[in-house]
């Protein structure tokens, strides 16, 4: 058992790095597109990338899924008929879906308001699709296999060649957003061929019928839970490209890239929260060891929180070589940040909330929960952008999380309750809001006089007020106090040299 439980962890922790690796090394071309698109063509490149997400689960129709349940069990079939009749599937259905989807780009093109010198940009995109999907059952049989390290390099290498035939179409070959497209289409088509010893280990000239029935009524449901996921993550560009413009969409996307750094926090925390409570959920004081993490979880995200709200706009305008992070072309949308790192916030407590549902085995309430994010986020963003623009595309995108998490919370309360310790999370609530109200309260026009040392000085200032609330409100208890103390006195032990302590000091253990 013990065994079993070491290659989990891990496994665990080889997926989650190379997925955070993967995810930054992606948002390093942001700045590059900033620097090198006009705002309406990082439009179009993000608007048809949402849609992609959308048609993606088209393309999988829960197949994935439905493998690992039937592949694991044999119930149908033995094991290469169970590889082969879902990748033969994959493998019919996206060409016919491609096919026909190419006989109809200027059709596509005219009805996506897309200019008809970029009609191509969606031929690219559409083979992407295939590609990715005749990829999913190979990644699927290397996770069964526990071929972690195998299926975390392949997605890595996926990006780095994605990354790398960007800079060399975009720089070298000036292809303007031709070039993303194609790069994608290389990047997929690599992966596929890097994926061949898999397909060839596993594959079969076979296909069971019978099976692939089975497999469909597994998978054909989880198509709508999917949309609905895709849809609280991505539904609001193609909104509010449809009630704006490119240039809008361009600008808000850049910016919404900036909450990574949060949502990377957030998908640690993932990786690592959902081993950790299946751990211990047999424990006895498991029900207080959940509260409490959700506690430091919440101080911990705010504080992150505050220091990205304060300093993301000074990072984002840092200039090399005559480049900033993000063009300055895109800094008009600064603003949508502080929102959308908030948003990630309530996606980390719907994180923390969900664990009662895996624990008491009752997961079909996952898909309502998403359901009620979808729905929010589509409404919202068609109330709110007519009126705020690119803002109420970000505030909608909160509102979804906001709600996720408050139904995640109801659900739980009846299957898993839990007793929170809101008093203290009312403290650290409080404890933001009085420094975010001081931090906005000044005009923008009266910062400006001030020179950057200054505003950096005051902002660090702000940082520490928040510290300082949460003592005078005594959110911290003595014990916790007295763990902090005892640590930094450690740490100080630790980086202070030898011939400066006392002679008891330096000879005593530990």
């Amino acid at each position: 058992m013990f065994a079993q439980i070491k290659r989990l962890g891990t496994e665990t922790a080889i997926y989650g790095i190379s997925t955070i690796l993967g995810r930054f090394l992606n948002f390093l071309l942001v700045p590059f597109y900033t620097n090198v698109f006009a705002a309406g063509e990082y439009g179009i490149v993000a608007y048809v990338y949402s849609l992609i997400a959308f048609v993606t689960v088209i393309y999988s129709y829960g197949l994935e899924s439905a493998y690992f349940k039937y592949s694991s069990t044999l119930e149908l079939g033995n094991p290469k008929e169970n590889f082969s009749t879902p990748f033969l599937s994959l493998v019919g259905s996206s060409l016919v879906f491609s096919l026909v989807l190419t006989a109809c780009t200027g059709t596509l093109g005219d009805l996506m308001h897309i200019p008809a010198e970029h009609h191509a940009i969606l031929i690219f995109a559409i083979w992407v699709l295939a590609l990715d999907a005749l990829a999913i059952i190979p990644f699927a049989a290397l996770r069964m296999e526990h071929k972690s390290a195998t299926f975390a390099t392949i997605k890595f290498l996926n990006i780095v060649i994605n990354v790398a035939m960007n800079l060399v179409l975009l720089l070298k070959f000036r292809m303007g957003i031709e070039g993303v497209f194609i790069s994608g289409f290389i990047a997929s088509l690599a992966t596929l061929i890097m994926l061949l010893p898999t397909i060839a280990r596993h594959f079969a000239p076979s296909f069971h019928t019978d099976l692939w029935k089975v497999l469909l009524r597994f998978g054909l449901p989880y198509i709508p839970a999917g949309l609905a996921a895709m849809a609280v993550q991505v539904i609001d560009r193609p909104i509010l490209r449809a009630l704006t413009d490119d240039a809008t969409v361009g600008i808000y996307q850049a910016n919404y890239r900036l909450g990574i750094f949060m949502m990377l926090i957030v998908s640690m925390y993932d990786y690592a929260w959902r081993p950790f409570y299946f751990g211990v959920a047999k424990e006895s004081n498991a029900k207080e060891i959940f509260s409490r993490v959700l506690t430091y979880l919440i101080v911990f995200m705010s504080a992150i929180f505050l220091l990205l709200t304060f300093f993301i706009e000074d990072v984002a305008k840092i200039s090399v070589l005559g480049r900033h992070l993000i063009g300055p072309a895109y800094w008009g949308g600064f603003r949508i940040v502080p929102v959308v790192l908030a948003g990630y916030v309530f996606l980390g407590i719907h994180t923390n909330l969900s664990a009662g549902i895996y624990i008491e085995k009752k997961t079909q309430y996952a898909a309502p929960v998403t359901f009620i994010g979808a729905l929010v986020n589509v409404v919202a963003n068609y109330l709110l952008i007519p009126s705020f623009g690119m803002m109420g595309a970000a505030w909608a995108t909160f509102l979804a999380y906001l709600c996720m998490a408050i139904a995640m919370y109801f659900v739980v309360r009846r299957i898993y309750p839990i007793q929170y310790e809101f008093k203290r999370i009312f403290k650290v609530a409080v404890a933001v809001g009085v420094v975010l109200v001081v931090y906005y309260l000044p005009p923008v026009e009266i910062m400006d006089y001030f020179s950057p040392i200054v505003r950096l000085v005051y902002k660090l200032v702000l940082f520490g007020l928040f510290l300082l609330l949460m003592y005078w409100m005594k959110f911290f208890s003595s014990a916790e106090l007295s763990r902090m103390k005892q640590f930094i006195t450690r740490q100080q032990r630790v980086t202070t040299p030898p011939e400066t302590l006392p002679e008891d000091e330096t000879l005593s253990p530990g």
